[in-house]
């Protein structure tokens, strides 16, 4: 994972990161989970399909998984979650 290149949806307006929040039903602090896609190509299919009206205002950004790692320390995030289909899309969370 360390080596792998990883593609990351960013905000053009406040830099921040997209990422999921669990449904925790209002409790708990969750700061949420760094999506992630393995093609630059599956990122912009997930903003075209989930996010067509606002698609214009974020951008793909790639990491590494040492990249990775440092983002998660300071966002303070639970983990990522691996998008491995982003039609449907279907995500597999894995915590820090």
């Amino acid at each position: 994972m360390f080596s792998d290149i990883y593609y990351l949806i960013l905000s053009r307006a406040d830099g921040r990161y997209l990422i999921a929040k669990p449904n925790t039903g209002g409790q708990g602090t969750d700061a949420g989970y760094l999506l992630m896609f393995r093609e630059h190509y599956d990122a912009l299919s997930y903003l075209n399909t989930h996010g067509v009206d606002v698609a214009n205002r974020f951008t793909v950004e790639s990491a590494t998984g040492t990249q990775i790692n440092n983002l998660l320390k300071r966002w303070g995030y639970s983990g990522v979650g691996i998008v491995q289909d982003p039609l449907v899309p279907q995500i597999e969370f894995f915590r820090q």
